[in-house]
């Protein structure tokens, strides 16, 4: 896996478990259901491709790392804890 991150910086969960596309179609009708996403977005392939109830039961436990709160509702993990992360469980080489 070549996974290629910038040294330093934060990442928002969907950078860390992926998310799908939404085409421009999906959109338009998410607009007019009044739910979902509503703009057109590419993916985002996972780093660490886990569920979301996984992802924060592991943050919990000590198995993920913690993030930083910013907000009442939005944490970004450090970079450099996501890579040594993947260093220690094998997922990828140094």
């Amino acid at each position: 896996m070549a996974l290629q991150l910038p040294e330093t910086g934060y990442l928002r969960l969907p950078h860390i478990l992926g998310q799908e596309p939404v085409t421009k179609q999906q959109a338009l009708d998410n607009q007019k259901a009044g739910k979902g996403p509503k703009r057109p977005r590419p993916g985002i392939p996972p780093i660490i491709p886990v569920s979301r109830s996984t992802w924060w039961n592991g943050v919990k436990s000590g198995r993920f790392p913690s993030g930083v709160k910013l907000s009442g509702g939005i944490t970004v993990w450090r970079i450099e804890d996501i890579r040594e992360y993947l260093e220690k469980s094998g997922e990828v080489s140094a």
